[in-house]
């Protein structure tokens, strides 16, 4: 028993060893490969690294410095001065343009979107909001549901209601969620889908009871009730 235990032990070793031997002769055989390789990985992280210091870093705050009285004339109300800006400072437009790479320029993308919007320009409020990629989840809520918007003010219904229920649905919250439910089933209700739009106001009531849309949602729920009800006879 003894000796059978020490000749596996002996065949495992002479495993590792001839392992370790073709892996060292692999080495041997691509050693100009793969020190190709680990030198163009090295190049890559050191280039991207220099890149962010010298190039997006200044570029970024450039944009913001610029970003500035775009801003003040989006608060204004002042949509066109925020969108082409106004002689002398930029506009959103030309920061996006500009300034592609940076962070600054990617929220441009929202706040010409919204822009649009406000002045009627609905398809090209869609194109930049769909430009617009955002991690503060509450701000891409409101993109995607200004979508919706957009949407529904071109008469595509369905587009809106897509819109709609993603952002109600985008990372739920009791501030905007209710929200763009309440536009959804609202909509719902007006193209007759009266049990999906049912389905929706009885989610407000039941998931967010303490919003704003809430206060009133039994109102909704009778009158949609009664849609349903009618409808089915």
């Amino acid at each position: 028993m003894a000796k059978k235990k020490v000749d596996q032990t002996e065949a495992r070793i002479e495993g590792f060893e001839t392992a370790l031997t073709r892996t060292e002769r692999y080495i041997e055989e691509n050693q100009k490969s793969l020190t190709i390789i680990v030198l163009a990985i090295t190049v890559i992280v050191v280039g991207f690294t220099l890149y962010k210091r010298y190039i997006v870093a200044p570029a970024e705050k450039e944009a913001q410095n610029q970003m500035f009285v775009a801003e003040q004339y989006f608060q204004q109300d002042s949509f066109r001065l925020a969108l082409q800006g106004d002689g002398n400072n930029m506009g959103f437009l030309d920061i996006i343009d500009e300034y592609g790479i940076t962070k600054s320029a990617n929220l441009a993308n929202y706040y010409a979107g919204i822009s649009y919007l406000h002045l009627g320009e609905f398809e090209n409020a869609i194109e930049y909001l769909k430009d617009f990629d955002s991690g503060d989840q509450m701000v891409q809520t409101l993109a995607t549901g200004a979508m919706g918007d957009a949407y529904l003010e071109m008469g595509l219904e369905k587009d809106a209601l897509s819109m709609y229920i993603k952002a109600a649905q985008h990372r739920k919250n009791d501030l905007l969620s209710p929200i763009y439910f309440m536009k959804a089933g609202l909509l719902y209700e007006q193209r007759g889908e009266y049990r999906k739009a049912l389905t929706t106001f009885e989610s407000i009531k039941k998931d967010y009871p303490a919003s704003t849309e809430a206060r009133d949602i039994d109102k909704y729920i009778a009158r949609v009730e009664l849609l349903v009800t009618g409808d089915s006879n």
